[in-house]
């Protein structure tokens, strides 16, 4: 059977929009269309909410629209509309979520509210082909977390971050630093012409023997290390600009290694027939991040995979792709789908970050 899906995203500052179709042969991303907001955001050091929502309001309907006539594929076409329901900026959400429901109601097609992190969680079946169950690193700006997924809908978290997400501390340290935003490229950038060794920064948790993380820290003896740097004008060099981003790149880097290692461990205990390391997320694009890793499945005989650049950041061909399974049962939404700014993927785990009236983050 052919089936084709129109994907939209906004959970964040990247609008999108794809089309998607799975044949007995396989998934094809027909066409895939981002509108990035970098330069709406860029004068506030990182997203803003009400920026961002406006912006998606905006342009939501011309990605859809681009994202069709790259296809060659007319709306009556599709089998059904996949939106990302959450989690997310509740505004940017909601617009994504309202355009689809409007599509939806103009056409009839079947409504499919998607969650981001299965979206992410889910990219290496699209792009490699990987089988169940296998271990994911979700590492972005927003979530970080290990997963086992042992099937399109189940997904056991074995750890994760406690406060900040990976990505939210390189946007923290690039405007420590003064670099610009986006955080991570910049603080990348940096670093390669910089000494990691220069400034000791902390590698927090690798005295505990689980999986979770924690980067606040580490965000905050980068601040002390920057104050320690500064001259009598207090201004960086480039030079310390380039040491300190070396040296946070290499303590995230020493971290998340560290704790891979460990969740290999027990995702290993399984037994898996064919064990699959995969990273996905905005955070996966991290060329010394993704070398490390790859490193440590080539000790560990287990196989490495990780998104084409394209894929590791928001994107709406991921959500397409995870709606398949749902529709392939008929398990559809209706005009109810509601959007959620929290939405964990392991709804059996103990809460690892705030709960309150918007529910567990993750």
């Amino acid at each position: 059977m052919i089936r084709t899906i129109l994907g939209i995203e906004s959970s964040c500052d990247d609008t999108a929009a794809a089309v998607v179709r799975q044949t007995p042969d396989g998934t094809t991303i027909l066409s895939s269309v981002v509108h990035g907001q970098g330069a709406l955001h860029a004068a506030f050091g990182g997203v803003v909410p009400e920026i961002a929502a406006r912006a998606h309001a905006e342009k939501v309907d011309v990605c859809v629209e681009q994202a069709l006539l790259q296809a060659h594929v007319a709306l009556r076409d599709c089998d059904a509309i996949a939106v990302t329901a959450g989690p997310g900026l509740i505004g940017g959400v909601l617009s994504g979520v309202m355009c689809a429901k409007g599509l939806a109601a103009a056409t009839g097609l079947p409504l499919i509210g998607v969650n981001h992190l299965a979206g992410h969680a889910l990219t290496p079946v699209l792009t490699d082909g990987v089988a169940f169950p296998y271990l994911m690193l979700l590492v972005s700006g927003g979530h970080c977390q290990f997963l086992i997924v042992h099937d399109a809908d189940r997904f056991q978290r074995i750890g994760g971050t406690i406060d900040d997400a990976p990505g939210e501390a390189f946007d923290k340290t690039a405007r420590l630093l003064g670099l610009p935003q986006p955080g991570g490229p910049a603080v990348e950038q940096a670093a390669a012409h910089g000494d990691p060794k220069r400034f000791a920064l902390p590698r927090p948790l690798l005295d505990r023997a689980d999986c979770d993380m924690s980067f606040s820290g580490l965000k905050t003896a980068l601040l002390r290390a920057r104050d320690g740097a500064m001259g009598p004008d207090q201004t960086l060099t480039q030079a310390d600009q380039a040491d300190l981003a070396a040296g946070f790149q290499a303590a995230m880097t020493d971290v998340l290694r560290i704790k891979t290692a460990r969740a290999l461990d027990l995702y290993l205990a399984l037994d898996p027939a064919a064990p699959v390391l995969a990273v996905a997320g905005g955070v996966a694009a991290n060329a010394p991040i993704r070398t490390a890793l790859a490193g440590l499945c080539e000790e560990r005989g287990v196989r490495f995979t990780a998104p084409p650049l394209a894929l590791c950041t928001d994107n709406a061909a991921m959500i397409a792709h995870a709606a398949f399974h749902r529709l392939a049962r008929g398990d559809v939404d209706d005009m109810t789908l509601s959007a959620r700014p929290r939405w964990p993927l392991d709804g059996t785990a103990t809460a690892m970050l705030g709960s309150g009236r918007k529910g567990a983050k993750a």
